[in-house]
């Protein structure tokens, strides 16, 4: 039995796949991965908790310091001066008219043991944003236990 070739455009029906199906199964694929991916910022300051049971009292100096003083509620006090608002832009206003735009001088930081951490990272945040870079926390000794 003898078959005929075609010839012509029906000799080669051209390959078709469709792709809408994989290119939908791509998206969901990447939806996924955006939606569980973590993204982690790596801290810019490594800090070590100073211990006061062998603190070093501050040397004097005769230049003009500044002290922010935490109270345990969270208020915010400059130079002995209380804040009427203990936020960030009223902490970074008061630093910067005391200071007098100076960003060299040091930095005291004093804040109660009972006071909220977010409180000292603001002053911290508010110090930093204004380029003071000589910061000092301020400890007090450590008592001795009586036995």
């Amino acid at each position: 039995m003898k078959f005929r070739r075609r010839t012509g455009s029906a000799a080669r029906d051209e390959a078709f796949i469709n792709l809408a199906s994989l290119i939908d199964v791509v998206f969901v694929l990447l939806l996924f991965f955006v939606v569980t991916t973590t993204f982690n910022k790596p801290s810019q300051m490594k800090l070590e908790l100073p211990e006061a049971d062998s603190a070093q009292p501050a040397e004097p100096n005769a230049t003009k310091s500044l002290e922010i003083s935490i109270t345990a509620d969270g208020k915010f006090a400059l130079n002995d001066k209380a804040l009427v608002q203990s936020d960030l832009t009223s902490l970074m206003t008061a630093l910067q008219r005391e200071s007098a735009g100076d960003n060299t001088l040091p930095l005291i930081i004093s804040a109660d043991g009972r006071a909220p951490h977010q409180t000292v990272i603001t002053a911290m945040d508010a110090a930093g944003k204004l380029g003071f870079s000589r910061l000092r926390f301020t400890t007090i000794e450590a008592r001795a236990e009586k036995p």
